[in-house]
């Protein structure tokens, strides 16, 4: 069964902003649209608000005026359901209750001919239990777009047990002809996306319930560090905290209470206070004024650029050691370093020279007599008994560190004053805003995206969906710079499954566990992607 064709209706029921969208996606890619709701004014003002958008786009000249015509002149009002009869493909996308979408579906499998396909626009139901009570349960199949919908790029197809595998890839094939990207997933709760982005929430409540950092210094640090568009706080606030609570409750029950999907106490104070974020006025940010400027995030004061700078030129050639691009932490900061004009030394590592390196083989920088590690899971204070240096600074992981604006270190408890600030003024002299975070295990873009690459593995192990689906979908559903899983080859598996151990150890707690499928990765030195 290949894409629908031209030349079949697609039929679209409610006209709320998901059904419209669909509805307008549909039209643009030159098929005829009947778009259905229960009350007729809601699809009058659909179609009108359709009109104007394509109205705008003539406007800017991203669209001619004859396929803005051609296109609104595709969609059509169904006065009542039987009017979608010759539909070859129907989308669902009404109320999020499984009731109500069992109930529709049973009236369209009296009303659409045997051959047409259903589909749900379901974001968190079982696609399994709306098909449940069909007579043709093979034929119904998730269809999961994303909001804004013309703006979205991904589309979730999602199969339930009874789907016909020619039905999903005929919604698949359909997906992409209409310009979306789309990806199989198996109906698990949360699918891909609700599924594999917990953790970037979670983990910004656990650093926030720690004291790591105040709600905009966590942002600044995911976004300016992590090359995130949006920090979890601002995002949460942009969702709204009861949508976003909702749906981690509704992910942790469904799953039977399993601790990798806890929802936050901090969370549930926001929504009981009434603070949802934009829509309230009120969130970590102040909304009431129209003005959605952030606060400014904790920043260190300059510092004097250190007298002496070395690194340890074999760490990148070290196996499982952490690469970043095609070339070790080390050699990348070390390149940026040079170019704002400060000479590094090269320093032998302690392998190299044929001598013990320690409990924690030879750290990234030295400077001034700190020792500079890129963080592994473990708090920087733990860190330095085990290597019995006190003066040890971390610093956090960056999406790129030719280009970031901004770095995250800490320090020991047992660090000296002075050799931290040496590391600030080091990390300054490179361009960097430097932010420092309380000394919590895994610090914050690190623990963020080994916990997504964690989640991502399970998803892939469970047969959920594919490695690159995995990535895929976050890219394309919430905007990730990078898909968790392409992060951790660049990273080194190694590196994702070192830092969760040391977070499991340092908390004792089942959420930090890690992937059975990211230890086999890492046992055979394969990778996700080739």
């Amino acid at each position: 069964m290949a894409a629908l064709s031209k030349d079949h209706l697609v039929a679209v029921i409610g006209s709320g902003a998901m059904g419209a969208g669909i509805a307008q996606v549909a039209a643009v890619a030159g098929y005829t649209v009947k778009l259905y709701d229960t009350r007729p004014e809601a699809v009058a003002k659909a179609i009108s608000d359709i009109a104007l958008v394509f109205n705008k786009l003539v406007a800017k000249e991203r669209m001619s005026a004859v396929a803005a015509a051609a296109a609104i002149a595709r969609l059509r009002a169904a006065v009542t359901l039987d009017d979608v009869a010759g539909a070859g493909l129907v989308v669902e996308a009404i109320v999020e209750n499984l009731d109500a979408k069992r109930g529709l579906f049973a009236q369209l499998e009296a009303i659409v001919g045997d051959d047409c396909i259903l589909a749900t626009n379901t974001s968190s139901i079982s696609v399994t239990a709306i098909a449940a009570k069909l007579r043709k349960p093979e034929r119904l199949v998730g269809m999961h777009f994303f909001n804004p919908v013309p703006l979205m790029a991904l589309v979730e197809v999602i199969s339930g047990l009874a789907t016909d595998a020619a039905v999903a890839q005929a919604v698949c094939d359909t997906a992409a002809a209409w310009g979306k990207n789309p990806v199989h997933a198996k109906s698990t709760p949360g699918f891909i996306v609700n599924r594999v982005a917990r953790p970037f929430y979670a983990e910004g409540w656990r650093l926030l319930s720690e004291q790591a950092a105040d709600a905009a210094t966590i942002d600044a640090v995911m976004r300016e560090a992590g090359g995130f568009r949006m920090g979890p706080f601002e995002l949460m606030d942009l969702i709204g905290h009861d949508v976003n609570f909702a749906v981690t409750q509704s992910v942790f029950h469904a799953y039977f209470n399993d601790p990798r999907f806890t929802p936050s106490v901090l969370q549930q104070e926001m929504v009981n206070a009434g603070y949802l974020g934009r829509k309230s006025g009120r969130g970590f940010y102040s909304y009431g004024d129209g003005s959605t400027a952030l606060p400014q995030p904790q920043t260190e004061p300059a510092r004097p650029v250190p007298e002496f700078v070395s690194y340890t030129v074999e760490q990148g050639a070290k196996a499982g050691a952490p690469r970043v691009a095609g070339s070790s932490v080390a050699d990348a900061l070390a390149e940026r370093l040079r170019a704002a004009g400060i000479t590094v030394t090269h320093r032998q590592s302690p392998e190299a020279r044929g001598h013990a390196a320690g409990a924690d083989g030879a750290p990234a920088f030295h400077c001034n007599g700190a020792a500079v590690y890129l963080t592994d899971g473990r708090s920087a204070t733990e860190r330095a008994r085990d290597n019995q240096h006190p003066d040890t600074v971390l610093f956090d992981l960056s999406l790129d560190y030719a280009s970031a604006t901004r770095i995250a270190v800490t320090c020991a408890d047992q660090c000296s004053p002075a050799a931290y600030q040496s590391v600030v003024g080091l990390f300054q002299a490179a361009g960097f805003a430097v932010t420092r975070l309380d000394d919590v295990p895994g610090m914050a873009v690190m623990r963020t995206v080994a916990m997504l690459a964690n989640e991502a593995a399970d998803a892939v192990n469970q047969g959920v969906c594919s490695a690159e689906a995995a990535d895929i979908a976050m890219q394309k559903g919430v905007n990730y710079p990078r898909g968790p899983l392409a992060w951790a080859d660049a990273i080194g598996i190694g590196q994702i499954v070192t830092v969760l151990t040391n977070l499991a150890a340092s908390y004792g707690e089942e959420r930090y566990r890690v992937s059975p499928l990211l230890r086999r990765k890492h046992a055979s030195g394969a990778v996700f992607h080739a």
